[in-house]
């Protein structure tokens, strides 16, 4: 297959590039390279990319409507994986337009591209981060998710309606996976694992938010990438089905579905810093601070739907995801 990845030099886009090279399809990736983390990272992740058979790279900012439209009538993909979007959900306090122009924009453009040049399937990114702060655990794709407390989520909440409409007026296949708090070797230096060990290697202190008494679901970045590629070779039916639950709910015969990937066990917040101080064998120093406007108390992935239609749910450790993590972060920052 010839499968468009947005978003290619990015943590998931990356190892799903591999993945997808390493089985025998061809990879166009696009990627703006923003420079909301380190530039120098996602260039690194690029090179190992380059140097494989199959790959093409373009630098390629998708909010950017007439460069998407050109991409899509010069080339034909026969699926796409969409990661390209502005993450973060603190960083959407600060700058809301990015994540407009990007998650919401960007997102339409790649959309409009499948209705001009259809495509097998489009499977794109949304986030956990849409169950706001729904307290029945676990979170299931048939909760209702009308309340983000955050841009970001609200972003993404709206990137699946949004979908959901295409998919239904065009007959696009649509596939959007909620990522579960994702980490792994080359992830995003933003992120809370990355950030410990970081700080935890140099004798800095870290901060933790809530005052430890948080929880997630995290999901080791090998088990997201093999949930993608099953997911890719299986789009959606047109069959009847409650997409949207509730006693008023519609009912939709688009070829469209949602699915969480998550490891389906949250790990105490205290208890993930016990793993990474035993990874380094260092221990931290803890600044218990007060929970962060847009935050949750707890991720936890219901996966049954995942398991029932593509066979696979995640289940790499924390124990094993965290040392493997430690020992990319060691081998790549030249640290012992």
């Amino acid at each position: 297959m010839n499968i468009l990845v947005t978003g290619v030099a990015g943590f998931i886009g990356y190892h799903l590039a591999k993945r997808l090279l390493s089985d025998g399809n061809t990879v166009y990736g696009i990627d703006n390279l923003s420079e909301y983390y380190d530039v120098g990272l996602k260039k690194d992740r690029l090179a190992h990319l380059q140097a494989q058979a199959g790959f093409t790279y373009q630098f390629l900012d998708i909010s950017d409507r007439a460069l998407v439209l050109q991409l899509f009538q010069t080339h034909a993909f026969d699926a796409i994986v969409h990661l390209a979007a502005q993450a973060g959900v603190r960083h959407s306090l600060k700058d809301p337009w990015t994540y407009i122009d990007s998650n919401l924009t960007g997102f339409v453009n790649i959309l409009e591209g499948c209705r001009l040049q259809p495509v097998q399937h489009l499977v794109f990114a949304s986030s956990s981060s849409v169950y706001g702060a729904n307290t029945k655990v676990p979170f299931s794709t048939q909760d209702n998710v009308d309340y983000p407390v955050s841009l970001y989520a609200a972003s993404k909440r709206s990137c699946e309606l949004i979908a959901h409409t295409y998919s239904h007026l065009y007959a696009i296949p649509v596939t959007g996976l909620r990522f579960f708090t994702v980490y792994g070797p080359w992830g995003r230096p933003d992120m809370a694992y990355f950030k410990f060990v970081k700080a935890i290697s140099t004798g800095q202190p870290i901060d933790v938010y809530n005052f430890g008494k948080m929880s997630r679901d995290f999901t080791y970045i090998d088990d997201i990438v093999e949930g993608i590629v099953r997911v890719l070779h299986h789009p959606p039916q047109a069959v009847l089905a409650t997409t949207f639950p509730g006693p008023d709910a519609p009912q939709s015969n688009a070829r469209y579905k949602i699915y969480n990937i998550g490891n389906n066990h949250p790990v105490d917040l205290l208890y993930f810093i016990e793993v990474v101080e035993k990874a380094l064998g260092k221990t931290a120093e803890k600044r218990l601070l007060p929970m962060q406007p847009g935050d949750v108390h707890t991720t936890y992935a219901d996966v049954e739907d995942l398991m029932a239609d593509v066979g696979f749910r995640p289940a790499t450790s924390i124990e094993t995801g965290i040392a493997n993590f430690v020992e990319w972060y060691r081998a790549y920052y030249g640290e012992s």
